[in-house]
């Protein structure tokens, strides 16, 4: 016999199921043009949306660019959105298609990118506070560790900002990146491997 569920698990589970039914029921309007809709969509999502593409681009402009742009290819191609998937799930995969485009398009900026990366990780999760520069730790490490994360691949820095700084789990990365869970995780495993390698010459030992 299974332990009983407590109130808080058995309402978070509602509350899980309840957004998603809702999201649904957002985008079969919005395919039968009722754009109000995906305007609730847009209202509802675009924090969790612009703090993704943020991490990704680590500049506001660029990263209100990409929920733009992400918003739009989402509105054009809501025929093409599943509904067994969290809406959420399909939009991150699509700043994250967006994103790596961009980046083969302008391998440039990453120069740009290791200048102004001169922080912690730690301010990616902190959405109270959408002006990072100003607030950002100088610590050897931390420094080492970000601008280690900027001159990551994009394929390997998306990744690790979704398992290690986003917290999601390895099936809706799967989701995001197209792949099987397995293949996720090796994902996973090899962009850690990745920023350990870019920041060990930078403090003189290995990423734990």
């Amino acid at each position: 016999m299974s332990p009983p569920q407590s109130s808080a698990t058995v309402a978070s589970r509602a509350d899980f199921t309840m957004n998603l039914d809702d999201d649904n029921a957002l985008v079969e309007r919005a395919r039968k043009g009722d754009f109000s809709a995906f305007e609730r969509l847009f209202d509802r999502h675009r924090l969790i949306a612009f703090r993704f593409a943020y991490q990704m681009t680590r500049r506001i402009d660029d990263a209100e660019d990409l929920v733009q742009d992400a918003f739009v290819r989402a509105y054009n191609n809501l025929h093409r959105y599943r509904d067994e998937a969290r809406f959420t799930t399909w939009l991150l995969r699509i700043i994250s298609n967006l994103a790596t485009d961009r980046a083969r398009m302008s391998k440039r900026r990453n120069n740009l990118e290791q200048q102004e990366a001169t922080g912690a990780l730690v301010w990616m999760t902190d959405t109270s506070n959408m002006d990072p520069i100003s607030n950002l730790e100088k610590d050897r490490r931390q420094i080492a560790i970000e601008k280690g994360l900027a001159a990551l691949p994009v394929h390997h820095r998306t990744v690790i900002i979704l398992r290690d700084i986003e917290e999601r789990d390895y099936q809706e990365i799967a989701a995001i990146l197209g792949c099987t869970v397995g293949g996720a995780k090796l994902r996973v495993l090899r962009a850690r491997r990745a920023l350990r390698d870019r920041v060990a010459p930078l403090i003189g030992d290995e990423l734990q």
